[in-house]
């Protein structure tokens, strides 16, 4: 059995044998609203249109449920947000992708496919996306058409709400949505005849952060209603008194703050469903749940209203709700996406705000229940510094080698550091969560943007040394795509290389600035999030929504992918063409024309004799630092509309399809195949064991990366078992940590078991591994990246 108890199995069972799909009401009903709010101003659009949606939508209580709330009309279905984009939604409808291969399979009836394609008509030309097009300069679309340096495309540049945020959760427990009612009165009292400047927009954003607290307290008091009459029916007596207490719950929260752990549970389940309800992003992240959720669970636990079992039982069915949330993406070269992602990382350790420890029982108890769960969500990261108790390290071995790919582990003393160096505060840097994948930020009182335009924030390092040595010409395509920097074949020095890479670097960070602030004031103008601005520190007492720059801090983050990549490829060209002069310039650009036709041997001289990052080599991971700081550099040059940018390296699944738009590269990199993910390796060209890339991952600068780094490991079971096991990887991470690393996850799990897997899903159907900043479903990966996660070196020991 999974779980501490027969209820917990139950919902688990349930939840792996219900199959996605897609559920039109929520884009019935916003249209609905939409038509009939036109010409009012948008923050009051929006405002009414999350009302109306809150107290029309169907809503449901499951058999066995303590925790309550749904986004759609059946678990794991993903709700349609026309407001964003819709084009690629009908032209993915009409050709069936949703329902074809084993990526992120959504079924849809053909009654949903009618109803979504009546609502078409109404949406042309007043999405975010159409915004964004309409904005951008010709040259930044030519840039995303023609460079592959980026991972989106035309025509859906701005696809989906950004998300990327770990709310205030601690605003809404204390003072519930009547709390933050209060606050918006206040400042409309005080306010009085709105004459200066923008006051008629904070008269307006306040008007409709009052409308959203009462709809969000009105959308609970329906599961209230639908809890008693459930009850009134209820022959079983211990579940009609569970109902009654749901009612009692939902009665009382989120409006009013919470008194007990069970109503604790409930309202940050509200609170994280009518977020994701408000728009379509994600990396939607609860954050330090053991922090906020502790004074609920300690008082309950001293007044003896309830068990320490009872608790757990709580929290594994919220681990439960968090799984259901569900999210619809375009196809592209993966079909769908990487097994349903939807990154809401929950952190525990670490340190308080004035520096202590901060672990508590609830920080075991959230690692007992993704270890009994055994589902992809909540993304679970583990805060370590140097006070980390050696409990919580053997805890979290423990999980880990469960198999899941959890928990991850980020560094406090580079992290908190990082966030100083960005302008935060020593005390909210030290509450600082992790937001989605591997990305710090302020809990409630950041809005870091992380998701970029298009909800993908990646830059191909590789893409922009492929120009740098090709003239600025897309290989592939023959194309002109950036700057005229001369070739491989004209270069006398190295150094005119590295000087070629920084001017690529240069305009695509520049056009990638241009293209995600674009999206940030199409957001600003036609989506602004009343809701998530009553979670989001100052923006109530500011009066200003979160998308126009009311929260405290406010960054765009992006992610660099390929380092190691470039970092190879330099090695072989400094090597080859400068250091030993063995073959021109002109021979290596040739080989990468043709795709290494007929020069295997030149390829494998340059796979097995020239240095290669993961190995401890200071020759290339010097060049690894150099192109990684580069990018970050000329990243944190840039300003958005809200502030300024920060870097970081991380791909999710971005370095398997950017891989697809590249030829051939001085790596050994055949046309087409995968790029290196995170700032790990190139698969099977660490050859000198899991210390050796340790080594060669400290080498890259973790401060400068303020957005996050990741680095993924692949142990055999066998290489971390017992407890010299466990002493041996806690003692990797220590090393590693103390040299400066920032994050670091494992997948321990054979190739055999996932080689098997491929074959007999049906038999591995609840089977959790890692595939990048976060863990899902093996089984309902794509082939190529099922294929990415067996490529990685196994190792059979630490050493």
């Amino acid at each position: 059995m999974n779980g501490i108890t027969e209820r917990v199995h139950r919902l688990q069972e349930k939840y792996l044998a219900t199959a996605p799909a897609i559920d039109a009401e929520r884009a019935v009903i916003i249209t609905r609203s939409y038509q009939e709010t036109e010409g009012e101003p948008m923050i009051m659009r929006r405002a009414k249109a999350m009302k109306k949606l809150l107290n029309e939508m169907t809503i449901w209580i499951a058999d066995d449920e303590l925790i309550v709330g749904n986004q759609a009309k059946v678990a794991r279905s993903a709700p349609v947000f026309p407001e964003f984009s819709y084009d690629w939604i009908i032209e993915e409808m009409n050709n069936e992708p949703f329902e074809e291969g084993t990526a992120d399979r959504f079924l849809i009836d053909e009654e949903t496919k009618q109803i979504l394609r009546g609502l078409y008509e109404y949406w042309k030309g007043k999405k975010v996306n159409d915004l964004v097009l309409n904005m951008l300069p010709e040259e930044s679309k030519k840039a995303i058409e023609t460079s592959g340096v980026f991972a989106f495309g035309i025509p859906e540049v701005a696809i989906a709400g950004v998300g990327h945020y770990s709310p205030n959760y601690k605003t809404i427990l204390e003072k519930g949505f009547s709390g933050v009612k209060k606050d918006a009165l206040k400042q409309l009292e005080q306010l009085g005849i709105p004459r200066d400047g923008r006051d008629i927009e904070k008269y307006h954003f306040w008007n409709a952060i009052i409308m959203v607290c009462d709809a969000v307290a009105d959308f609970a008091k329906r599961y209230a209603n639908l809890a008693r009459e459930l009850a009134d029916k209820e022959t079983n007596k211990t579940r009609k008194i569970e109902l009654l207490q749901i009612a009692s719950n939902c009665d009382w929260v989120p409006e009013n703050p919470a008194r007990t752990f069970w109503e604790a549970c409930q309202s940050v389940w509200f609170l994280q469903l009518v977020l994701q309800l408000e728009s379509s992003g994600h990396s939607i992240s609860p954050g330090r749940f053991d922090q906020y959720m502790y004074p609920y669970y300690q008082k309950d636990i001293a007044a003896g209203n309830i068990t320490k079992d009872g608790a757990q039982e709580l929290i594994e069915c919220l681990w439960i709700k968090l799984s259901e949330i569900n999210k619809i993406r375009p196809s592209g070269p993966i079909k769908g996406s990487a097994g349903y992602p939807m990154f809401q990382n929950l952190c525990v350790g670490g340190q308080t705000r004035d520096g202590r420890d901060a672990t508590n029982e609830l920080s075991y108890m959230c690692l007992d229940a993704t270890m009994n769960v055994k589902l992809h969500q909540p993304s679970i990261s583990v805060r370590i510094w140097n006070g980390t108790p050696d409990e919580l390290w053997f805890k979290s071995i423990e999980v880990t080698k469960q198999g899941l790919g959890m928990p991850a582990f980020h560094n406090d003393e580079v992290i908190i550091p990082a966030l100083l160096n960005r302008g935060r505060e020593l005390e909210d840097a030290r509450d600082y969560a992790i937001v989605g994948c591997v990305e710090p930020g302020c809990q409630g009182f950041e809005y870091g943007w992380s998701g970029g335009t298009g909800d993908a924030p990646f830059f191909s390092l590789p893409a922009c040394l492929e120009l740098a040595i090709n003239n600025g010409v897309n290989m592939l395509t023959g194309v002109k795509s950036g700057p005229a920097t001369g070739d491989l074949a004209s270069f006398s020095s190295f150094d005119e290389v590295k000087e070629a890479y920084v001017k690529q670097i240069q305009y695509f960070v520049d056009h990638f600035a241009v293209i995600t602030n674009v999206g940030d004031l199409a957001h600003m103008q036609l989506v602004p999030l009343p809701i998530l601005s009553c979670a989001m520190e100052p923006c109530v007492n500011r009066g200003v929504d979160v998308t126009a720059g009311g929260a405290k801090y406010n960054c765009t983050g992006t992610a660099g992918v390929g380092v190691s990549n470039v970092a190879d490829a330099l090695s072989a060209i400094k090597k080859f063409v400068f250091d030993e002069k063995k073959y021109s310039g002109a021979v290596l650009l040739s080989a990468l024309r043709s795709n290494w036709e007929g020069q295997e041997a030149l390829r494998n001289e340059i796979i097995t004799s020239a240095p290669s990052y993961g190995n401890n080599d200071a020759y290339v991971d010097d060049l690894a630092r150099w192109a990684a700081g580069v990018y970050c550099k000329l990243t944190e040059e840039c300003s958005g509309p809200r502030g300024p940018y920060s870097p970081g390296f991380y791909p999710v699944v971005a370095h398997i399809y950017m891989g697809y738009w590249r030829a051939a590269s001085l790596d050994g990199r055949r046309a087409g195949e995968p790029l290196a993910d995170g700032i790990s390796p190139v698969h099977g060209k660490d050859k000198n064991g899991p210390t050796a890339i340790l080594n060669s991952a400290a080498a890259v600068d973790h401060l400068i990366n303020s957005n996050g780094t990741l680095l993924n490991l692949k142990f055999h079971p066998t290489a971390v078992e017992g407890d010299s096991g466990t002493r041996n990887l806690i003692s990797a991470i220590k090393t590693f940590f103390d040299n400066k690393g920032l994050h670091l996850q494992f997948n321990v799990v054979s190739s055999k078991t996932l080689r098997d897997a491929q074959k007999n899903p049906d038999k591995y159907r609840g089977l959790v591994v890692r595939v990048a900043g976060y863990s899902a479903l093996f089984v309902g990966l794509d082939p190529a990246i099922q294929e990415d996660i067996i490529e990685r070196t196994e190792y059979t020991e630490l050493v």
